[in-house]
């Protein structure tokens, strides 16, 4: 049986985030093709994670080399960039046969880039997207033998801008395995909805949005209220909550689904950010409409229509939201539109199997794989020629204390 070693940040936490959904979608990939799993990881995140094999590391300890070496994985998948810096090089040097993945989540250096654009008030520019935090994520996708990319939108900007060669990328989107008609009506539903993980920056910044719209909102439906959820919620969270107002901050979700099946319509005006957004993803397959920005639907639908409106000035957001909120007929059309997104994009069949022949590909041809990747040779080089004896430092100093 073949071994796969994730090495993550965090514990994958499906019920809480779009992240820990991706990471459980890839684990059932490789365990229906018959690979053994093991999770590695140095979080503690215990108590809403999917219940997983999992085994704590630590980092710059040399602990790990061992562990590695004994587990002997035949693949070695990092939840991010920032892993893949920590223990790449610990995998190379133990494990060098083991072939190195990185799921992107998104691209990190592109919500830096757009973050700091938000904040100070104008367009994003080229300039942006180099900075600090790319040159690291770039290092690390070179680095390593395949890269999932989730976005279209980011594949071509690696592939097109940055010329990163697409042998060492492969798209892989949320997969949906199949498509279940939700069937609560437009009559039996209420009130709007805005859910997501608050520490994740543009989660907070989408619903400190929708604090200075929701009253021109709430004054063309009066009766609707505009129910909060996520999980991490902090105090400066709850303190938005205002019962009088109907913007109410309810905190984790215990079910998306069961949430998703009571009420009317998504609201996510998300300012900034990058990948795939989960939640709109999940209002598709839950039958939910929507109204968001084009940052929320980048990538997320080609040029079909979209399940409820996409709208970036205020105002345009206002009135959609009431719009799609009271005329069934177009929330009718926008829950369809749903379905047909994710039939044509998002389907499970469209990439798993492709996806598990790339990977076994790159197995059996992994020394000219390689060797076709030189500048990943070079940055590989480097990196045991540096982080590596910055962290057998930090070990040596750790001992001695």
């Amino acid at each position: 049986m073949k071994h796969l070693v994730i090495i993550g940040l965090v514990i994958p936490e499906p019920a809480s985030t779009a992240a820990g959904h991706r990471m459980m979608q890839l684990i059932k990939l490789f365990s229906e093709a018959n690979y053994k799993i093991t999770f590695l990881t140095v979080s503690n995140n215990i108590e809403f994670s999917e219940k997983i094999e999992i085994q704590k590391i630590e980092i710059n300890n040399e602990s790990f080399d061992e562990k590695i070496r004994n587990l002997n994985p035949d693949v070695v998948l990092f939840d991010r960039y920032v892993t893949e810096e920590q223990f790449g090089w610990r995998v190379s040097e133990n494990c060098p046969q083991a072939i190195k993945l990185i799921d992107t989540e998104d691209l990190h250096f592109l919500r830096e880039a757009r973050r700091k654009a938000f904040v100070e008030k104008r367009e994003i520019s080229d300039e942006d997207l180099v900075n600090d935090v790319f040159k690291r994520e770039i290092a690390s996708i070179l680095r390593c033998d395949l890269s999932l990319i989730i976005s279209e939108f980011e594949y071509q900007l690696l592939t097109d801008k940055f010329k990163i060669d697409p042998d060492i990328l492969f798209y892989i989107p949320f997969l949906t395995e199949k498509i279940e008609k939700n069937k609560t009506t437009f009559q039996e539903r209420q009130h709007f909805v805005s859910i997501g993980n608050f520490l994740h920056e543009p989660n907070w910044q989408t619903v400190l949005k929708l604090k200075q719209i929701w009253g021109s909102i709430k004054k063309k439906i009066p009766q609707a209220e505009l129910h909060i959820y996520g999980a991490y919620t902090s105090q400066k969270v709850f303190g938005l909550h205002n019962e009088k107002e109907g913007f109410l901050v309810k905190g984790r979700a215990d079910s998306v689904e069961d949430i998703f099946n009571k009420v009317k319509v998504l609201l996510a005006p998300i300012p900034f950010g990058a990948g795939l957004k989960g939640k709109l993803w999940e209002s598709m397959k839950f039958g939910l409409p929507n109204v968001t920005s084009s940052t929320g639907a980048e990538a997320m639908h080609k040029d079909l229509p979209w399940n409820g409106f996409i709208e970036n000035s205020d105002e345009g957001f206002v009135e959609k939201a009431a719009e799609l909120y009271q005329n069934e007929n177009i929330w009718n059309k926008a829950r369809e539109n749903g379905y047909h997104i994710l039939e044509a994009m998002f389907m499970k069949d469209l990439f798993a199997d492709s996806f598990i022949s790339r990977v076994s590909g790159i197995r059996e041809n992994l020394d000219d794989h390689r060797t076709k990747n030189y500048l990943g040779k070079i940055l590989q080089h480097h990196q045991l020629n540096s982080t590596k004896y910055m962290s057998r430092w930090i070990e040596e100093k750790n001992r001695k204390n």
